[in-house]
């Protein structure tokens, strides 16, 4: 394990991580009229959580995000798959979806379709494969 004391790497990973989460975030609200979603929203997430691993060291990330990955991993494809079943209870064809318009306190009427459950499904997997494939190379075991 290298242990890192670089200031300026964990003063701007604040930052950049910041940036990253909120631009994942918007990638993966966005794919579903613009190009994104899950897949690439899922990469940015787990960059920003390998630059913090960088900067602080696994230690003091695993007290701040005690995140199991290969259980996120199981429970994004768990949600993934379970979406595109469930149009089985329907009588329509695997991963259709359909949509609805919703009113909501803060952000007014909204539309929320089922591919945005596909689409968490996505992300989770992909941060959990991610992370379980960085962080098992780097592992000191």
């Amino acid at each position: 394990m290298v242990k890192t004391n670089d200031l300026i790497l964990k003063t701007m990973t604040v930052l950049i991580s910041f940036i990253l989460f909120g631009f994942s975030v918007n990638l993966f609200f966005a794919g579903h009229n613009a190009p994104g979603g899950g897949f690439i929203g899922g990469l940015m997430t787990a960059a920003a959580i390998i630059l913090m691993y960088m900067a602080y060291g696994e230690r003091a990330i695993n007290k701040v995000l005690p995140i199991n990955y290969r259980t996120l991993l199981t429970i994004g494809l768990l949600i993934a798959i379970a979406t595109g079943v469930g149009s089985f209870l329907f009588g329509e064809p695997f991963l259709s979806q359909t949509y609805d318009y919703f009113n909501f306190p803060i952000f007014g009427k909204m539309e929320l379709a089922t591919a945005l459950l596909f689409d968490l499904g996505v992300y989770l997997t992909v941060i959990g494969v991610t992370m379980t494939i960085v962080l098992t190379i780097s592992s000191d075991r």
